[in-house]
């Protein structure tokens, strides 16, 4: 099976593609994890991540800028209805808009906005960078096994806008910095996370694991 990891301009590829080879590997599934920039892969895959990081508009418009890419993630995402994963930025995308520096649509899959974090306390610094744990709101696949809650394992972080999703139920997992921030977010086939699993060691390895055998 294809895992198509796209290739935009904006994202931690080689990290991401490590980490899905490694788990792939390990679970034995025999995915082939495949880094790129043609519509075409992406429309025929059997999963796809999307990573991202930059700003919001930035990441927007190199996406669009690959040939046919938006019409085969529509096509992926909302007519095959295949598993989908964001990654940072990448999640951010799914959004129906983010205003960072501009106001710009997202794909609109998961209703909300990306807004600045604007801590109350000045000691949270932004970009809000380094490691947390999460607070499980809704129980998902791709978190099975995974211990969330003040003693469980930790994520890594680095950003200064976050989603604030429309309907309740389409959050998994939030973030205490100043009050919850959106963690992780799951609609159908869709999953987003607003940290990065290549580089969250024991958590995002079991994450992406559970993301290749996920059957939505």
């Amino acid at each position: 099976m294809t895992v198509a990891l796209i290739d935009y301009g904006a994202g931690n590829l080689r990290s991401a593609e490590k980490g899905l080879e490694r788990v792939a590997r390990e679970i034995g599934y025999g995915h082939d994890i495949v880094l790129t920039r043609d519509a075409e892969v992406v429309r025929k895959a059997e999963r796809v991540v999307l990573p991202g990081d930059g700003a919001f508009p930035f990441c927007r418009r190199g996406l669009a800028a690959l040939p046919g890419m938006d019409e085969a993630l529509r096509e992926f995402v909302e007519h095959r209805g295949r598993p989908f994963l964001g990654i940072c930025v990448g999640m951010q995308l799914l959004a129906t808009r983010g205003v960072e520096h501009e106001e710009i649509d997202g794909f609109g899959w998961i209703e909300g906005v990306v807004e600045p974090i604007e801590p109350s306390d000045a000691s949270f610094k932004v970009p809000h960078m380094g490691w947390n744990t999460m607070d499980a709101v809704h129980p998902h696949p791709v978190m099975d096994g995974i211990r969330l809650g003040p003693d469980g394992l930790h994520a890594y972080f680095l950003h200064s806008y976050a989603f604030s999703t429309k309907h309740h139920r389409d959050l998994v997992a939030t973030a205490d910095y100043d009050g919850p921030r959106t963690a992780i977010v799951a609609r159908d086939n869709i999953f987003g996370t607003q940290f990065h699993p290549e580089k969250s060691q024991t958590l995002g390895l079991r994450l992406l694991a559970n993301f290749l055998k996920w059957s939505p």
